[in-house]
């Protein structure tokens, strides 16, 4: 049997791979204003689909808001300043394009692992290890 026989066949018997569209999808933010603050009220449910640790998705937050922030009781965000659902959704996004989502094969199943000092996506799905720039 030629080569190219054997990888007809080959494609031929393996079975199709259908990607799981929509299968992750991060909550919209729930923001209200209080005084000259922005409380993130789902902060934690957010956090918890990312599968992150809230520390280092409030870092991230501070970041590309630019302001302050803590984490109270509740599990809520409280930003300094007045922030828009939108604004927030889009640091979100940009979070969850940075830290969660395997440049590679795009699934988010993931977690970050530390080598030499630098801050790896080790994707489950695909063991692809990609740099996060942090």
């Amino acid at each position: 049997m030629e080569y190219d026989d054997k990888l007809d066949r080959a494609i031929e018997e393996t079975p199709d791979i259908q990607r799981e569209e929509g299968r992750f999808e991060v909550p919209d933010p729930e923001v209200r204003e209080e005084g000259h603050a922005t409380v993130f009220e789902n902060f934690q449910d957010v956090v918890d689909r990312l599968d992150r640790e809230p520390d280092h998705v409030l870092q991230f937050l501070q970041g590309e808001l630019g302001t302050s922030a803590g984490i109270d009781e509740r599990g809520r965000a409280r930003l300094t300043g007045d922030f828009r659902a939108d604004r927030i959704a889009e640091a979100i996004d940009d979070y969850t394009e940075t830290f969660v989502t395997c440049p590679e094969c795009g699934l988010p199943d993931t977690r970050l692992v530390t080598e030499e000092g630098a801050t790896l996506v080790a994707c489950d799905a695909c063991g692809a290890r990609s740099p996060t720039g942090e």
